[in-house]
């Protein structure tokens, strides 16, 4: 193999790792962002069972007042 094959080669490889890294970088960015939002989703429901007052409204086993 001469060495302008081999530079090729390399060249080749390096680029395939480059595009991987990549994809990599995306994806363990949407992970964050999914994990952020299951979190506070989270605190939501903890705060509903906890008996705080979620952000989105009533408590689910509450009455409401006509009752």
């Amino acid at each position: 193999m001469s060495d302008a094959e081999r530079l090729t080669l390399l060249e080749e490889r390096y680029a395939h790792l480059q595009r991987h890294v990549g994809q990599q970088d995306k994806a363990m960015l949407g992970l964050g962002e999914e994990v952020a939002k299951l979190r506070q989703e989270l605190l939501v429901l903890r705060a509903q069972v906890t008996g705080g007052t979620p952000e989105s409204g009533e408590a689910a086993d509450e009455r409401p007042p006509h009752y």
